[in-house]
């Protein structure tokens, strides 16, 4: 999560992979929520980069990034698995 230090990347990732799990109706625990968070953040930026947008570096912005990948994660590893 560029722009916001490792704390605040831990806590916005939370809360971004929760609502998607909440969202998605995926049963993940806490741990996996921040890392579906982070790791959520991670990819949809990537992806906006290889478009060229660019999040701002605030909470908000990086929790909606968050929020879209951590939901793009879910949605792939569901149709990876064949649900």
């Amino acid at each position: 999560m560029q722009g916001l230090g490792w704390i605040a990347a831990i806590i916005v990732g939370g809360l971004a992979g929760w609502i998607a799990s909440n969202l998605m109706k995926a049963r993940t625990g806490l741990i996996a929520n921040v890392a579906l968070g982070i790791f959520g953040a991670i990819v949809a930026n990537f992806l906006l980069r290889l478009v060229g947008i660019a999040a701002s570096p605030t909470w908000i912005s990086q929790g909606l990034v968050g929020l879209a990948g951590a939901c793009l994660i879910i949605w792939g590893a569901r149709q990876l698995r064949g649900r």
